[in-house]
C-alpha cells in the first residue's frame, strides 16, 4: 500500500511539472522587446530639417518667430510618425542643400526640385508636390512672355535654385548666359531688385511668386509657365534606412488625408 501511494505521488509530481512547462513558452513571448528603429539621425531622438524659411507658403517665419508652411508641417507630421522631435535649421538655400548632402542635417525641405545634378550628390524621397517656375515682371514691362526673356538685360533668381541654373546656362543649352543673370540669397531680395529696377524679371516658383506679387503692387506673373518640376525631400546619399522610413511615413500621410489637409491650409483651390 505504501509503495502504491509513493508511486501515485511521483506520478502527480511529474504531471504537475509537465503542466508548468507547457505555460512557459507563451509567457516568454509576451516579454519580447519592441523592435527598435533601424535608421539613425544626426542627433538621437531628433529629425534635423535644413531649410531656407523665405519661400512662402512652403517655409516662412511666423509673426511670433516660429517656422510655418507646408514643408514645415509635413516634416513635423513625418517626425511624429517616426517618433522624433523636429528641429528646423534655417539658413541660405544653397547652405540648406549642402547641410543635408554632408550629413549635417537629416533632411532638406525648401521646395527642393529633383534634377540630375542634385541626384548625383544626394538621395531624394518620393515626390510630394509639383513645382512650377514662373516669371515676375513689372506690370508695364515689355517682357510679356517667356520668349521675351531673351531680350532682358538682367534676370534675377535665388542663388542655387533651378531657376538660376536654367537661366544662367548657355544660350546653346536654352539659358541666357551668366552675364544676364544675378543670383540673390533669397527670393524676396530678387523681387526687391525688380521693384527697384535692378533687374528686368525674376524667375521663381509659382507659389512664392504669388505671395511676393500680392505684397508688392505693380508686379505681375506672366501667364506662360517657365518650367514644371517635382519637389522632394533631400537626404545624404546612401542613407537608405532613413529614406525608406520617410517614404513610408509620407505614404501614410497621403493615404489618411493629412498631407492634403496641410496643403489645403496654405494653398486654396483656384
Amino acid at each position: 500500500m505504501k509503495k502504491f501511494s509513493a508511486l501515485l505521488l511521483t506520478l502527480v509530481m511529474v504531471l504537475s511539472l509537465a503542466a508548468c512547462g507547457s505555460k512557459t513558452e507563451p509567457a516568454a513571448a509576451t516579454k519580447e522587446p519592441a523592435a527598435e528603429a533601424s535608421f539613425t539621425t544626426v542627433e538621437a531622438g531628433k529629425l534635423h530639417m535644413s531649410t531656407s524659411a523665405d519661400f512662402p507658403p512652403y517655409e516662412m517665419i511666423a509673426d511670433d518667430g516660429s517656422f510655418e508652411g507646408i514643408d514645415v508641417e509635413v516634416a513635423q507630421a513625418i517626425a511624429d510618425k517616426l517618433g522624433l522631435e523636429l528641429v528646423v535649421d534655417d539658413m541660405d538655400f544653397d547652405a540648406a542643400l549642402l547641410a543635408a548632402q554632408n550629413g549635417q542635417s537629416d533632411i532638406v525641405m525648401a521646395g527642393v526640385t529633383v534634377n540630375e545634378e542634385r541626384l548625383a550628390v544626394m538621395d531624394f524621397s518620393d515626390s510630394y508636390a509639383t513645382g512650377v517656375q514662373v516669371v515676375i515682371v513689372k506690370e508695364d514691362s515689355p517682357i510679356q512672355s517667356v520668349d521675351d526673356l531673351a531680350n532682358a538685360e538682367m534676370i534675377g533668381c535665388q542663388k542655387a535654385t533651378t531657376g538660376y541654373i536654367y537661366c544662367s546656362d548657355t544660350v546653346e543649352n536654352g539659358g541666357y548666359g551668366e552675364d544676364h543673370v544675378t543670383a540673390y540669397d533669397t527670393g524676396a531680395t530678387a523681387v526687391m531688385a525688380l521693384v527697384n529696377g535692378q533687374v528686368d524679371a525674376v524667375v521663381i516658383d509659382n507659389e512664392p511668386a504669388k505671395a511676393f506679387v500680392a505684397a508688392n503692387p505693380g508686379l505681375k506673373i506672366l501667364d506662360t509657365e517657365f518650367a514644371v518640376e517635382d519637389y522632394a525631400i533631400g537626404l545624404k546619399k546612401g542613407n537608405t534606412q532613413l529614406l525608406d522610413a520617410i517614404n513610408g511615413a509620407m505614404a501614410e500621410l497621403k493615404a489618411d488625408g493629412t498631407f492634403q489637409a496641410i496643403v489645403d491650409k496654405y494653398i486654396t483651390a483656384e
